[in-house]
């Protein structure tokens, strides 16, 4: 089941999300309101809010909860399921991924994003800060402007903030000295993914009164999830016969080594580790074709995915303590579709 078969299940709590999320971006400033609307017409798959109403979802129905209150502000549509506070935990998680991305496109220099311009590319960095800063503080206002907000919740997305920065920052660091290695790698994709899949579930759960073995299940679910999902999107990178709207080995241009040049030079036994990761520091001519050839040669994509499917499955088996649902079988689902995903 992919991604967009999970919204239909959820049917009116996902439509509830996504008014809430029109609703908190709301703005008399009318060319913020445009730039608003060109960044939520290509959303993308929404995963983040997406584990947090599935983490709800699943805790909910192993407690009996039936999270009955209403959803969105009164003036809204019909009323949806699951409580107010979760879907404004969702809606926060949507936000703060947004506004990551309008940065990040600034500090990468990003022309494309979901293969269309980004709003550096077309309206300038200026405007991409301004208006990541923006989403930003709509997305702390989604989390503590709700009345019965848990302080609980406000400490979990704190704390990824500030993963989120020192994800990047550690990115930036180990990009200027070449020296990378798998541990590295996976502490950089933790905090600049990873760690908000983890909050975005975890408040999902807390939403719904999880107990603290629910909650511990779902975050090491999406903890797990997300590490796969950007190992997935790393393995893109090095896969130029895919249609990702990505330029391929811009990780290289960008100095960044991940896991499939990592499991490269275990599988080569480091043969010619250390002349190509001097050639990727110094940002030699023709470095980004002497990656991908030397990934390939060495299986280092292979290598890669195994490392995805064994966290999915970690993912999987940490539902293990949830009753059988509709619910625990969409989340074993989404892991599915993030392992084989095209895009």
């Amino acid at each position: 089941m992919d991604a967009a078969r999970l919204k239909e299940l959820l049917g009116e709590d996902w439509k509830a999300f996504q008014r809430l999320l029109a609703h908190q971006l709301g703005t008399d400033v009318r060319y913020l309101e445009s730039l608003n609307g060109q960044v939520l017409s290509h959303a993308g798959k929404q995963l983040r809010p997406l584990l947090t109403l599935l983490s709800a979802r699943v805790c909910a129905a192993a407690s009996g909860a039936d999270g009955s209150s209403r959803a969105v502000p009164a003036d809204a549509a019909a009323a949806a399921c699951l409580p107010q506070l979760t879907l404004r935990y969702a809606v926060a998680g949507e936000l703060l991924h947004n506004a990551t991305l309008l940065h990040d496109d600034v500090a990468d220099q990003s022309d494309l994003r979901r293969g269309r311009p980004t709003v550096r590319s077309l309206f300038g960095a200026d405007v991409s800060v301004l208006l990541g800063d923006y989403w930003l503080s709509r997305a702390v206002d989604a989390i503590a402007g709700a009345d019965g907000c848990d302080l609980q919740v406000i400490r979990i997305f704190t704390r990824t903030l500030r993963d989120l920065a020192e994800g990047e920052m550690f990115q930036l660091e180990k990009a200027a000295s070449g020296d990378t290695d798998e541990a590295a790698y996976l502490r950089i994709i933790y905090g600049k993914t990873a760690s908000l899949f983890e909050a975005c579930a975890e408040s999902g759960a807390c939403s719904v009164g999880a107990d603290a073995a629910q909650r511990l299940a779902v975050a090491t679910y999406a903890r797990n999830v997300g590490l796969a999902f950007q190992i997935r999107d790393d393995i893109f990178d090095y896969s130029p016969e895919w249609n990702t709207g990505k330029p391929s080995c811009e990780d290289i241009a960008e100095k960044k080594i991940t896991l499939p040049l990592l499991g490269a030079f275990g599988q080569a036994a480091r043969q010619g580790e250390q002349p190509l990761r001097a050639a990727i520091v110094r940002g030699e001519d023709g470095v980004r074709e002497r990656v991908l050839a030397y990934v390939r040669a060495h299986d280092g994509i292979a290598y890669a995915q195994h490392r995805l499917e064994a966290f999915l499955e970690e993912a999987v088996a940490a539902l293990d303590i949830f009753p059988d649902s509709v619910w625990k079988e969409a989340l074993r689902d989404l892991a599915r579709f993030i392992g084989d995903r095209k895009l």
